[in-house]
């Protein structure tokens, strides 16, 4: 039961929900409500997406200075970020539906998501996508040896040399691109509106990646175009040391809910907000016996029944 909760959320035959067509001027729509609720909060906005840059660096740093053999994967480590950037986002997600539904959005409710009805399948989709990440990382690796085989770089220069001005390095490039696009297409198609539908809804992740994947259908060249804005905005803000990303992650974030609500006909019985739950106050004077649980229940009772 728990699995099958996960897959298809808490109906053992679930509505699927009703996906609408949209056109260029939704996407400018939703760019512009996401940058009005990055502009509403950025300081936590900004405090959510700043692990994303730390950890390109960090891992960037890691491929340069402790073995050569990792250098050829600096750059698909970087490029690959745009595959699990929908799973880096969930906390605006969570941010963007408390704002529109008027209720508080301080920075601690980004962390709601942990008490979602659908944080099973949430879970789940996030690993489906961070399976995908480390597929990509196999695969541009295998490229590598098969183009340059299993010497490793005799250092940097030497790499980024035979990288950018030899017809081996240009091969790669091209040939990484390309499958790369084919990795970028995957996941945008099973997440573009996926996490901001299970938060919205409890529908588990297979009725989620099946309606992203009808949105897709019903909108090809708008959400195609969605795909190359998000994947140009990535680069823009990856350029300065993945500094950039930090604007760019929560605008994209914010706006994929929005694209969410332009794509999707609401539900006529939404969520019900959901909250972590709240522990009565305990003062010195209760200690030790405030260790034991009994007496946190007996005091919740109390407070209760007045």
């Amino acid at each position: 039961m728990g699995n099958s909760h996960i897959l298809v959320g808490a109906s053992t035959n679930p509505l699927q929900p009703v996906v609408r067509h949209i056109s260029i001027s939704d996407l400018y729509y939703a760019l512009a409500r996401g940058y009005d609720d990055f502009a509403a909060f950025p300081s936590h906005a900004v405090f959510l997406c700043g692990i994303y840059p730390v950890v390109g660096i960090l891992m960037i740093g890691l491929a340069l200075g402790n073995a050569l053999w990792l250098l050829p994967l600096a750059v698909p480590i970087a490029a690959g970020f745009a595959l699990v950037g929908p799973v880096a986002a969930i906390g605006l997600y969570e941010l963007s539906r408390r704002r529109e539904a008027g209720l508080d959005s301080s920075p601690s409710h980004a962390f709601d998501v942990l008490h979602s009805p659908s944080l099973g399948a949430i879970i789940a989709l996030s690993v489906l996508l961070m399976a995908i990440y480390l597929i990509w990382l196999v695969v541009a690796y295998a490229l590598y040896i098969v183009i340059f085989g299993y010497s490793a770089p005799a250092s940097i220069e030497q790499f980024i040399t035979e990288w950018l001005t030899t017809p081996r390095g240009w091969t790669l490039i091209i040939v990484r691109w390309g499958i790369g696009f084919w990795f970028a297409a995957l996941v945008l198609s099973i997440s573009a509106i996926s996490f901001p539908l299970l938060l919205d809804r409890d529908v588990g992740a297979a009725v989620a990646m099946h309606t992203s994947l009808r949105v897709m259908a019903a909108n090809p060249l708008p959400m195609a175009l969605w795909g190359l804005i998000v994947a140009a905005l990535l680069v823009i803000g990856s350029i300065p040391f993945f500094v950039g990303l930090t604007v760019v992650m929560p605008v994209l974030g914010h706006a994929t809910w929005h694209l969410y609500r332009r794509t999707v006909n609401a539900d006529r019985n939404p969520h019900p907000d959901y909250q972590p739950r709240e522990h009565p106050r305990r003062s010195a004077a209760d200690f030790p016996v405030a260790l034991l649980p009994t007496h946190w229940w007996v005091k919740s009772d109390i407070g209760q029944n007045g």
